[in-house]
């Protein structure tokens, strides 16, 4: 499966030789040639929990990376985290330039709704549309914008546990629940199916965060391709900083066995949602 994430996201994103070349190969830059692609692997996983067609879900899957990508290029940026490493690689911003950067991020953007506006969604154009509507709300003010802004006025302040975790349903979380209910609305889920995996996917972005935090915590820049420690280096309030580290491997811990609970109803097809579970918690990277 992961082979086929990166085959379709090389196929919907623009040639190096079309105009206008040079935003077209930071586009390419930003998103080929690493990530975990746990976004598309999720709604991948979550139509085959519900029977949907590899193949419907493929565009959807591609748009939430590219939705993931270009959060990361603007992340990078000067006037938010400031980073120069990325994926093992120079940022995006280091690598071209700021202007570019900020292009690559909003082209990116509009990539993914295009992506989602043609997805068929069945008969009626209101399923359609809400594929587009689930999409925005995941990424805007409402969404995975308004957890960065939280992010950013954070930094300096002490945060209790519900606004932490708050910040990161938004920040990390909505991205990542968008991405299996449009993998599972790719098919023909009943409505106590979307709820299941709705919460299953709450928890595993939580989880996400947690062990992200755990990670820029005690892992090492080369280990994890991306500068460690500057969370704490920048002031911002995490799991660690809040519960410890000890604290915080177990409440990932906990949110894994949330999350498979969530998942008993399903059958073998909900396998793939499992491992990645498992994955989501027991990485090193």
């Amino acid at each position: 499966m992961q082979a086929r994430v990166e085959a379709a996201l090389e196929r919907c994103l623009p040639s190096r030789d079309q105009p206008p070349q040079r935003l077209h190969e930071a586009m390419r830059y930003a998103v080929l040639g690493g990530g975990k692609r746990v976004r598309p692997l999720l709604a991948f996983a979550a139509g085959e929990a519900v029977g949907a067609s590899a193949e419907r879900v493929e565009a959807v899957a591609c748009a939430v990376e590219l939705i993931h990508a270009y959060s990361l290029v603007h992340d990078d940026l000067p006037c938010m985290d400031d980073d120069v490493l990325r994926r093992g690689r120079p940022t995006v911003h280091v690598e071209f330039d700021e202007s570019t950067a900020l292009l690559v991020g909003d082209a990116l953007q509009a990539a993914a709704f295009e992506l989602v506006s043609d997805v068929p969604a069945g008969s009626d154009h209101g399923g359609q549309l809400e594929l587009v509507r689930l999409l925005a709300r995941a990424a805007g003010s409402r969404g995975m914008a308004g957890g960065q802004a939280i992010d950013l006025e954070s930094v300096g302040k002490s945060l209790t546990l519900p606004e932490l975790e708050f910040m990161h349903i938004l920040k990390t979380g909505a991205l990542i629940r968008a991405s299996v209910t449009l993998g599972a609305r790719c098919g023909s889920p009943s409505p106590a199916a979307l709820d299941r995996l709705d919460h299953y996917a709450k928890v595993i972005g939580l989880a996400f965060q947690v062990v992200d935090d755990t990670l820029d915590a005690a892992a090492s820049t080369a280990t994890l391709g991306k500068t460690a420690g500057k969370d704490a280096e920048q002031g911002k309030p995490t799991y660690v900083s809040l519960l410890g580290l000890a604290r915080s491997r177990e409440l990932a811990e906990d949110l894994r066995g949330e999350a498979h609970n969530a998942l008993a109803e399903f059958d073998a097809r909900a396998d793939m949602l499992r491992e990645l579970a498992d994955f989501v918690v027991l990485r090193r990277f």
